[in-house]
C-alpha cells in the first residue's frame, strides 16, 4: 500500500495556517484602504490645508456620514504603473483622483418621497490633491460607473468639480489614442431630467472638468473658483495668448453670465448650500414655521410708480427661511428659486421691479428658461408672482436675439405640466406677462390678482399715447394735451384694474394680499 494514500498522509484542503493567512490579507486591505486616507497622505493635506481648503476626504465628511458611505473604486490609482512605483501610486493617486460612491444625505431634515432610496445620492468628489484633479483612464471609469448606478437606482448625484482636466500622462493605457470614446461627458449629460444633479466647485476647474461642472441642473462655486473650457495650457497651445489660471473664469464673470448658479463663501458653505438645494427634490421638511402675516401688507409702495423689493414679498409668503435664489447675480429682472410653503417644494418665478421696472430682458429669460425646464422635469409646482410691463423691447436689445430667447418662454410654458399658481401683485401687461402665466392667464390652474393688480396688452401709458395719438397731437396746447392724456390714462386703469379684469372672467378671482398664502396651501393642496 502506498503510504501516500493513507489516510493519515492525505493531503488537507486548507492551509496549515488559516488564520495567519487570513490576518495578512486582512493587514494588506487595511494597509491598502489607509494608503487612501488623509492620514497617510500628509504632504497632500498640508497642502490643501495652507491654501485653506479642504481635501476630498473632509469634504465628503461633510456631506454625509461616512459610516454610512459605500465607496466605488477606491482601490484605483492612476494608469502609470510604467513610470511609476505602485506603492508610491497608491498614496500619490489615491483612488486615481475622485473619490465616488453612495452616501445618506439630509436625513434629519427632509422626509424622503423615495422610499426605495430613502436619502441615497451618488457622490463624486474630485480630489486636486492627486496629479491636480486630473481625469485620467481610471478615473473616468469610475465616473462611468456610478453614473450608471445613479441611473438605474435613481439617484440624485452631488459632484465636486476641481480638475485641471484630460491627463496625457496615463501610459499603461496603449491602446487609446484620442480619448475620444469617452463616454463620461455623454452619460452625465443623459442624466438630464431623470435625476438632479447639484455641482460644487472650489479652485481651478478646467476642460474635462469645467464640462461637467456646466452641466449640472445647480450649479455651486466658491469664491475661490477659476472656472473655464481650457487651462492654461491648451489657451497657449492654441496661439491665443499666455495666461495664469487666476485669469482664467474668475467668479465675478461666471456668476455674470450665468454660468454659476449659487456662489459660496468657501466649501463648507458650497456644501451647506448643495444640501440644502437637493431637499427641495427630495420631499418635504421635517420642520417649518410660516411668516408673519403683517409682513405681506406691508411689501408694496403706496404710489405705483415706485419701486419694491421682491424678496420681501417672498419672505412674507413662503416658510421662514426656506428661500433659495437660483441665479441671483444674472437675470436680475427675473428672481427665481426654490423655497418651502408648509414644508413642502415649491419653485418661484417673479418679477423684480427694481431691475428694467421688471421688464423681461435676455438674460432673464434665458435663466427662466432653464428654471422652468427643472421643475417641471423634477415634479415640483410653480408660483408665478407677476409685476411686469412686458418684454424688454429696442434695437440694442434685438443684437442680443431678443426674438429667440424671449420665445422661449412660450415653448417652456406651453410644456409646463406641473401645477402653476399665478398671483399678480401690481403690472401685468402685453407678451412679458403672458410669459410669466405659462402663456395666457388661462394657462395656470389658478390664475388670481391683487386688488392692486393692473392689466393691459401693453403698458397702459403707451398704450394711450399710441391709440390716442390723433386726438393728443390735434392739441397745440401743452397743458391740455397733458390734461387729456391724463384723462384717457385714467379710463384705462379703470378698464383694466384687477376687479374688472375679474368681472369678465379673465382671472380666477381677486385676493387681499394678506391671503396670499392660505390661497396657495388650498389651491395646491398643501
Amino acid at each position: 500500500m502506498n503510504k501516500n494514500l493513507h489516510p493519515k498522509n492525505a493531503p488537507s484542503n486548507e492551509p496549515s495556517t488559516p488564520h495567519k493567512t487570513n490576518q495578512q490579507a486582512e493587514l494588506e486591505l487595511t494597509e491598502r484602504l489607509n494608503n487612501t486616507f488623509d492620514k497617510n497622505r500628509p504632504s497632500q493635506t498640508k497642502k490643501r490645508h495652507a491654501k485653506g481648503f479642504n481635501t476630498a476626504r473632509e469634504n465628503l465628511a461633510k456631506m454625509c456620514k461616512t459610516g454610512r458611505f459605500i465607496e466605488y473604486g477606491q482601490m484605483a490609482v492612476a494608469a502609470q504603473r510604467q513610470r511609476k512605483s505602485y506603492q508610491d501610486l497608491q498614496t500619490e493617486t489615491a483612488a486615481d483622483g475622485v473619490i465616488t460612491g453612495i452616501g445618506k444625505v439630509n436625513e434629519s431634515t427632509i422626509n424622503c418621497t423615495n422610499e426605495s432610496s430613502k436619502h441615497s445620492t451618488a457622490l463624486i468628489i474630485n480630489d486636486y490633491s492627486v496629479l491636480a484633479g486630473t481625469q485620467g483612464y481610471f478615473h473616468h471609469a469610475k465616473l462611468d460607473r456610478i453614473i450608471e448606478i445613479a441611473e438605474s437606482q435613481k439617484l440624485p448625484v452631488i459632484m465636486f468639480t476641481e480638475g485641471g482636466g484630460g491627463r496625457p500622462g496615463d501610459t499603461d493605457i496603449t491602446t487609446v489614442i484620442s480619448g475620444l470614446q469617452c463616454t463620461t461627458f455623454s452619460r452625465w449629460a443623459g442624466l438630464a431630467g431623470i435625476v438632479p444633479r447639484i455641482t460644487i466647485n472650489n479652485g481651478y476647474c478646467f476642460a474635462g472638468n469645467a464640462a461637467l461642472f456646466g452641466s449640472g441642473d445647480i450649479t455651486i462655486a466658491t469664491q475661490s473658483s477659476n472656472i473655464g473650457m481650457a487651462g492654461p495650457a491648451m489657451i497657449e497651445g492654441g496661439g491665443l495668448g499666455k495666461y495664469t489660471p487666476s485669469d482664467i473664469g474668475p467668479i465675478d464673470i461666471q456668476a455674470a453670465n450665468g454660468v454659476i448658479d449659487i456662489v459660496a463663501q468657501n466649501e463648507n458653505h458650497a456644501i451647506e448650500i448643495a444640501q440644502f438645494c437637493l431637499g427641495f427634490f427630495q420631499g418635504d421638511s421635517k420642520q417649518w414655521q410660516a411668516p408673519k402675516t403683517k409682513l405681506i401688507q406691508e411689501a408694496l409702495p403706496s404710489d405705483r410708480r415706485y419701486t419694491y423689493s421682491i424678496y420681501k414679498v417672498i419672505e412674507a409668503i413662503v416658510d421662514v427661511s426656506s428661500f433659495i435664489e437660483i441665479g441671483a447675480h444674472n437675470g436680475g429682472a427675473i428672481c427665481n428659486g426654490f423655497a418651502r410653503i408648509n414644508g413642502c417644494p415649491i419653485g418661484i418665478i417673479a418679477n423684480n421691479s427694481k431691475v428694467l421696472g421688471g421688464a423681461i430682458d435676455v438674460a432673464a429669460a434665458q435663466k427662466l428658461t432653464r428654471f422652468l425646464t427643472l421643475c417641471n422635469q423634477f415634479s415640483i409646482p410653480i408660483l408665478s408672482l407677476v409685476d411686469t410691463p412686458g418684454f424688454m423691447v429696442g434695437p440694442a436689445h434685438e443684437q442680443l436675439g431678443a426674438v429667440r430667447h424671449l420665445t422661449s418662454l412660450f415653448t417652456v410654458g406651453a410644456t409646463l405640466t406641473v401645477p402653476l399658481v399665478a398671483i399678480v401683485l401690481r403690472k401685468c401687461y402685453g407678451l412679458g406677462a403672458q410669459a410669466m402665466l405659462g402663456g395666457s392667464t388661462e394657462n395656470p390652474s389658478y390664475m388670481v390678482s391683487w386688488p392692486t393688480g393692473e392689466f393691459g396688452a401693453m403698458g397702459l401709458e403707451g398704450a394711450v399715447k399710441l391709440g390716442f395719438k390723433t386726438e393728443l397731437e390735434s392739441l397745440v396746447d401743452a397743458d391740455e394735451r397733458q390734461a387729456l392724456f391724463e384723462k384717457l390714462l385714467a379710463q384705462q386703469y379703470e378698464k383694466g384694474k384687477a376687479i374688472e379684469v375679474a368681472s369678465v372672467l379673465e382671472l380666477d378671482a381677486v385676493i387681499y394680499a394678506a391671503e396670499t398664502r392660505k390661497t396657495i396651501v388650498a389651491a395646491l393642496g398643501f
